[in-house]
């Protein structure tokens, strides 16, 4: 037998499937917009978009409402409010989508002990491990689904497959609301006639290089040897897509929520110009980077950079030392090796580090003067430019330089290609995704009213879900939920921390949230998910003070007064 096709064959036979659709795979639909939509009733049924508001924020998500506009997630605001000019614009509100989130898992864990969650809003779960016999997958998704409604309002769409790969395409199929459920024997006719693009890992640089080759559906990529394809996209990321072309995915369903990087992103207000300029920035960005890392084990065996240039062209190296460390020296200094790596010969509009393979553990090294060894100690730089995975060692001297500012609490955090777990820079290897890795846990401690009552509870998984959800653009860096520079909640509502969207009360006129605010003068809507919609009121702030409060919370919707009609 040809070695290509024995090696083939070897790896096809390795991978151990399942002989039955067990895993299943839940997408909360439009999860930030469809939380807004339901805390504020007059914007049912209303296009939506939440996301950054300044003059460079990105769409984290948009409504079905803003989608038929031709609006959608990673897209610039500026134009997806060009194209649905009607919109409501609105600041994310994580504690709102965490206490949504928790609810939404819980249905899960009710079903089947065995549920990983993959981010704030979607999940896998392993029928095979639910006690007794929970029946067949589509009366278990139909229950799923009318539970999650039940309790929050919101629609999930599911997919069941024998495996992750089949179970999260199946639940992209039918959204919003949809169920899919694919056995083994169809596996072949749900999945050979889609778009490429459908497969995991699979972004726009993967999908050009594909295109290179003949390759635009499943079908084709099925056609492909597999030789062809780790010498066109490199070892690891050509076997994985050689495999998934078959449907072979025998990643068992993990309940341990081992972190598996850490990093931050920062989009600037001026693009950057200049090595100088752009190493001074990336300094900024690792100090932030650096500090998720110390919460989550504080040394890293990878640092990968990411670099997006004027044109939003994207770039992303790492280094790779032998050894996990510690030492904020080499990390730093790994950092700015590659961004160097990535040829910083354009203006600079983003940039993003992560650290990767984290390790509770370090090796020991002095923190002596380089002068003092023979030669310096060298890491391996790669270049992830999404095709190839050529490897090259690189010297860089990192010059000073003045400090580019970033945004602001106005203008939003935007960003895609995430790693590996969909947090901080990586390899173009999944959809796009906007945001600030560096966001940080809402604080469940932070008064929610002017009567003191407490935010609701997070547990710890949902907490950590959010500060690692990259769509949760950074465009509230001193303000509610975003503890990060000193939390807002219980202040007055001023114009320095107002954002479309966020929640205030007034002594007598109850709960709302802010439209926009002006001088000294608000625009807010009174109304909950418990109220009918209301109309815009202006206050001045002087005679009318508002405070910032944490949301209150999922209300179900058997909550909801009889006299409270559903708006359309």
């Amino acid at each position: 037998m040809d070695p290509a096709a024995d090696r083939a064959q070897r790896l096809v036979a390795a991978v151990r499937m399942r002989d039955a659709a067990t895993v299943l795979h839940l997408d909360a639909d439009a999860f930030f917009a469809a939380v807004e939509q339901r805390d504020k009733p007059s914007l049912r049924g209303k296009p939506v978009l939440v996301g950054g508001i300044g003059g460079r924020g990105v769409v984290s998500t948009a409504s079905y409402e803003a989608r038929r506009h031709g609006a959608r997630s990673a897209m610039p605001m500026s134009r997806a409010r060009r194209l649905s000019p009607g919109a409501a614009v609105l600041t994310p509100r994580f504690a709102a989508y965490a206490a949504y989130s928790q609810v939404i898992m819980g249905v899960l864990r009710d079903l089947t002990p065995a549920v990983e969650p993959l981010s704030i809003d979607e999940a896998f779960a392993d029928l095979a491990l639910a006690p007794g016999d929970v029946g067949e997958p589509e009366d278990v998704a139909a229950r799923v689904q009318a539970r999650v409604t039940e309790l929050t309002g919101l629609t999930v769409s599911v997919g069941v497959g024998r495996s992750k790969l089949v179970a999260k395409i199946a639940s992209d199929l039918r959204k919003p609301g949809g169920v899919v459920v694919v056995r083994p024997e169809d596996e072949d006719d749900v999945l050979l006639p889609l778009d490429v693009r459908t497969v995991p890992g699979v972004g726009p640089a993967t999908q050009g290089a594909l295109e290179r080759l003949g390759v635009r559906t499943v079908a084709d990529l099925r056609r492909q040897p597999l030789d062809t394809l780790t010498m066109t996209l490199g070892e690891a990321h050509g076997t994985g897509l050689y495999l998934m072309s078959r449907g072979l995915d025998d990643r068992p369903v993990v309940t341990t929520s081992e972190r598996k990087s850490a990093g931050a992103e920062r989009t600037f207000a001026a693009d950057l110009r200049g090595k100088a300029l752009v190493l001074s920035a990336v300094d900024d960005v690792v100090d932030e980077a650096l500090q998720r890392l110390e919460r989550h084990g504080g040394a890293a065996r990878t640092v990968v950079a990411k670099v997006r240039y004027a044109d939003f062209s994207t770039v992303t190296r790492s280094v790779t030392f032998p050894h996990p460390t510690a030492s904020e020296s080499e990390l730093r200094d790994a950092a700015r090796r590659a961004v160097l790596a990535a040829g910083v010969v354009e203006p600079v509009r983003l940039l993003g580090v992560a650290f990767h393979a984290l390790s509770s553990h370090a090796q020991l090294a002095l923190d002596l003067d380089a002068h003092l060894f023979d030669a310096p100690r060298r890491a391996v730089v790669g270049e992830h430019d999404h095709v190839g995975g050529r490897l090259a060692v690189v010297d860089a001297a990192a010059p000073a330089g003045d400090r580019p500012q970033g945004t602001d609490g106005t203008d939003g955090t935007e960003g895609t290609d995430g790693g590996p777990d969909g947090t901080g820079p990586g390899p173009d290897h999944g959809e796009d995704r906007t945001g600030d890795p560096g966001t940080a846990v809402p604080d469940p401690s932070q008064p929610a009213s002017l009567d003191g009552t407490p935010a609701p509870d997070v547990d710890e998984v949902v907490a950590a879900l959010v500060a690692d959800d990259a769509r949760l653009v950074g465009a509230e860096k001193a303000v509610v939920g975003r503890p990060l520079g000193g939390s807002a909640v219980g202040r007055p509502l001023d114009a320095s921390n107002s954002r479309p969207g966020l929640d205030v009360e007034h002594a007598t006129l109850g709960r709302g949230w802010v439209v926009h605010v002006r001088g000294r003068e608000a625009t807010v809507r009174f109304e909950t998910a418990l109220t009918p919609p209301a109309r815009s009121r202006v206050l001045d702030l002087d005679t009318d003070p508002l405070v910032l409060v944490e949301p209150v919370g999922v209300t179900p919707p058997s909550a909801t007064p009889d006299h409270v009609a559903p708006s359309a």
